[in-house]
């Protein structure tokens, strides 16, 4: 016998014996051994961490800030390129950190899509109406 190392939580691994057609000793996992326990990892953390955090909060400005841009009327070039590298940044990180996270975490794409909605699309729009609301005054 082999002494076989063990998980870490003290679960030691189990094989079953048998032999194939041609008598040949075969030694194969035991169906009836513990599975490893998933712990969640840093980047689940990380994940909702943008998705519930960073990410509202980047849109809420966004959208607050786009708002003001528009409304302003003060077209001028580098306020203009601003905004539009703020604009491409947030649907470079709606993109890539909520919905394709979303779909990476094999949810069906309605899923990722609300998603997104929640995200990113309500608080860009409560950023407007937050602008608004204060030109208004």
């Amino acid at each position: 016998m082999q002494d076989l190392p063990c998980y870490p939580r003290g679960h030691s691994f189990t094989f079953a014996q048998g032999s194939d057609s041609g008598g040949r000793r075969v030694v194969t996992p035991n169906s009836q051994s513990s599975p490893v326990e998933a712990r969640p990892g840093w980047h689940t953390f990380f994940s909702d961490t943008v998705r519930f955090v960073l990410a509202p909060l980047v849109l809420l400005f966004s959208g607050f800030f786009t708002a003001n841009f528009i409304i302003s009327g003060a077209y001028t070039w580098p306020r203009t390129s601003r905004t539009l590298a703020l604009t491409l940044t947030v649907l470079i990180l709606s993109r890539e950190f909520v919905y394709k996270e979303q779909l990476s975490r094999h949810a069906a794409p309605g899923r990722a899509w609300s998603a997104l909605l929640y995200s990113c699309a309500l608080p860009y729009v409560i950023g407007w109406f937050v602008m608004l609301a204060l030109w208004a005054l």
